[in-house]
């Protein structure tokens, strides 16, 4: 093969239902449930109705509707808009090992697509989802050199071309012409991250748009690339730097990325999570309270640092916050864990919040790895002189350490009630009802009825 894009487009074409574990279709319907409830609570984030607007001038073309909204957009549009509900709350299911969002771009373009023309069932939505998690997370997966531009929305865009690929029915051709057309419009640089800005969440939607738009082209015909990973120019080349593929291109077929998932317990980054699981497991052993920490001092890996070490102020913004370790750390010590309440505004700023949080320190550790999310060891130092110490290498939501099934209906009834639009929890109930049976939905437009207003 000229291209390893053609050995990925290989894995989705020829992979049928019958090739899938059960680990894979329970991991599959854990992690959509999971997505819409988060999609549901970010209908509520900063810069929705902007965002919404935003698209809505668009040449109109094939409906499809916006989650918790009475409203229809363009498919590529209501694609985008969903993606960037399911991201902008940092609560999003997480592939520690490839540093990716696997579900977020996938859903939200493939959703998109099923509504606007019908039919899809749900095990079409199912197989869309594990092939595609495969692919952006044996993308991630292969990188060996740390995060230059956002992974989750360049490797989700791959992720979704390959789940609506499969829907189409797509032959390898097609699918690659694909891959070429959507990392052609490929977007997402970290400076959004390094400064806490809403458009983070936001060019997960343009990615999600994107291969939309790409399925459709590719679908008409039109040619893309032959170099798509590792041509001069390619993903590799100009996205990453270093990379080794032939491990992933041994494992398709025989790894399956979904069942690696993390959920995220928390509605923060996942590199703040192993600093607060230490810590709450810490204060549940010991007892003591805020008023009682002196400080906090945190041992992490680079790449860990790069993402949540930023310095708490006294004017954040949520999407600041959340993304910041003294300031999660600060709410879980007080609040007792970290919700989607504590990123209001109000909270964010709140002096007690933000004095505590300068009471830790925050230090990289030396760690080689430039995608290592842990180890991490936390240290508690109180004020009558005691102090306690804990490593995470594992961390809350991990397979290793996974939600039960009651926590995650909890994140996920929790997360419906956030939505900015009143959606009556029946429906919540009955969206679990579906999802669990997923495999025997004959549209998932379905799902969506589920979500409306």
């Amino acid at each position: 093969m000229a291209d390893a894009i053609e050995a990925f487009a290989e894995h989705v074409v020829v992979t049928d239902w019958d090739d899938l574990p059960d680990a894979a279709i329970t991991a599959a319907k854990i992690f959509i449930l999971d997505s819409f409830g988060v999609g549901m609570a970010g209908t509520g984030g900063p810069y929705v109705k902007e965002w919404i607007d935003g698209f809505a001038g668009l040449v109109p073309g094939t409906q499809a509707r916006v989650w918790g909204y009475d409203q229809t957009l363009a498919a590529p549009a209501a694609a985008a808009v969903n993606g960037y509900f399911i991201h902008n709350s940092e609560y999003d299911c997480v592939h520690e090992k490839a540093v990716i969002h696997p579900m977020t771009v996938i859903l939200s373009a493939t959703m998109a697509y099923a509504d606007a023309i019908g039919g899809v069932s749900g095990k079409d939505l199912i197989m869309a989802s594990v092939l595609g998690v495969d692919t952006a997370c044996n993308l991630g997966v292969a990188c060996k050199s740390g995060l230059r531009f956002f992974r989750p929305a360049t490797a989700g865009a791959f992720a979704a071309v390959a789940g609506i690929g499969k829907v189409r029915g797509f032959d390898r051709q097609t699918l690659v012409n694909a891959f070429g057309l959507g990392y052609g419009q490929l977007c997402g640089t970290m400076q959004p991250h390094t400064e806490g800005s809403p458009l983070l969440g936001m060019q997960i939607g343009f990615n999600a748009r994107n291969a939309v738009v790409a399925c459709d082209m590719a679908g008409q015909g039109i040619p893309g690339i032959e170099g798509v990973l590792e041509g001069p120019f390619g993903y590799f080349g100009m996205i990453e730097t270093e990379w080794d593929l032939a491990p992933v291109l041994d494992s398709m077929g025989k790894t399956w990325r979904i069942t690696e998932v993390a959920h995220k317990p928390f509605p923060s980054g996942r590199a703040t999570h192993g600093m607060i699981d230490a810590l709450l497991e810490l204060k549940s052993e010991h007892g003591f309270e805020a008023s009682d920490v002196a400080a906090v001092r945190a041992a992490i890996p680079p790449l860990t640092h790069h993402l949540v070490g930023r310095p708490i102020h006294d004017e954040m913004e949520s999407n600041y916050a959340r993304l910041n370790g003294q300031y999660t750390i600060a709410s879980a010590l007080i609040t007792g864990g970290v919700a989607i309440e504590d990123f209001k505004l109000s909270n964010c700023r709140d002096p007690e919040r933000v004095a505590l949080g300068r009471k830790v320190q925050i230090e990289i550790d030396g760690n080689p790895d430039p995608n290592a999310l842990t180890p991490i060891k936390v240290e508690i130092e109180l004020t009558d002189g005691r102090k306690f110490e804990r490593g995470q290498e594992i961390v809350y939501g991990n397979p290793a350490k996974p939600m039960t099934r009651e926590a995650h209906l909890g994140k996920f009834r929790r997360n419906w009630a956030a939505a900015a639009n009143p959606v009556a929890a029946e429906n919540a109930e009955r969206m679990i009802e579906l999802v669990d049976n997923l495999e025997s939905l004959d549209d998932v437009r379905t799902l969506i009825d589920c979500m409306m207003p």
